[in-house]
């Protein structure tokens, strides 16, 4: 028979990790913040991502290495999401933030609100990837993915800034992350949509698919925020559920929508000429032995 201890194993991270008897002494207590149901959906994401990384990565090996650009970087964006969420179920990355509306629910009742500044440190990273992904597979120039990106990093750092003012003035942040939120969507759903039609049909269809899904998504980001870190109007563990749904549908069946879309589809045909350096010229030196031998038959 199992010990005791071992029957049952509890999630205790929110016992180790900042339990609220012992915030006092360095910080103001965070009055509302997750419980262990909240804590457990974050492992259960964690987990997801996890997988996700794993299954991402092996499809790429099933590719010659010039082809498996974005098997690495849809893969790469379920590995960061792994490790913040596995920050945010251990209950770490996050800082206790006085709350503009204080509310008489229960679940929501209390003067500073648990903010996990780990989730923009996640986005910081991935939501670039995200569109690196969708912009080359659009075969956009890069002066305009790199402005893009540059606009998306503005999205992140104003929705950060926001989450840690109490004041009214967040919702200023707010205005300017929506005002870049809605550029890229413009980029999305436009400017890049039509110049994956003009590469080709299977490039277009793809495109349109996770484009489309991409830019439904991110607009639900900013309801998400402004019930949570905005507003208090939902308990962080119904924040946790909504972040954690979001980003689901938008990094691991984003990545498989996009993985199955470019089965077929040559990366060179997006403009990504990719040497392996097992076959490059400049590096077996084949490009000088045959300058030589056109050299002898010339003679």
């Amino acid at each position: 028979m199992a010990p005791p201890e071992l029957a049952k194993r509890q999630n205790e991270a929110l016992d180790v990790n900042f339990p609220t008897d012992q915030l006092t002494t360095f910080a103001p207590v965070a009055d509302i913040g997750i419980t262990v149901r909240g804590s457990d959906w974050y492992w259960t994401v964690t987990a997801i991502m996890t997988v996700a990384t794993f299954a991402f990565a092996g499809l790429g090996w099933t590719k010659p290495r010039e082809k498996r650009i974005f098997h690495y970087i849809t893969s790469a964006i379920t590995m960061v999401a792994a490790i913040a969420y596995f920050s945010m179920a251990s209950h770490l990355g996050w800082a206790p933030v006085q709350v503009e509306f204080f509310r008489d629910a229960a679940e929501v009742r209390g003067s500073y609100r648990e903010i996990y500044y780990v989730r923009y440190i996640d986005w910081v990273i991935t939501t670039p990837l995200l569109l690196m992904d969708l912009l080359l597979t659009a075969g956009l120039p890069w002066p305009s993915v790199l402005y893009t990106i540059l606009i998306d990093e503005i999205m992140i750092v104003a929705g950060l800034s926001g989450a840690f003012v109490y004041s009214s003035y967040k919702w200023g942040y707010f205005v300017f992350g929506m005002l870049a939120l809605f550029y890229i969507a413009y980029i999305l759903v436009w400017e890049a949509r039509r110049h994956a039609n003009l590469l080709g049909n299977d490039i277009g269809k793809t495109f349109l698919i996770v484009g489309s899904w991409t830019a439904f998504l991110w607009f639900l980001y900013p309801i998400a925020w402004g019930l949570s870190e905005g507003g208090n109007v939902i308990a962080p563990d119904s924040e946790s559920a909504f972040y954690g749904i979001l980003d689901v549908c938008a990094k691991p069946v984003f990545g498989a929508l996009l993985l199955w879309g470019h089965r077929n589809i040559d990366p060179a045909r997006l403009g990504l000429h990719i040497s392996d350096y097992a076959t490059d010229p400049a590096v077996d030196g084949s490009s000088h032995a045959q300058k030589e031998s056109n050299g002898d038959n010339s003679a």
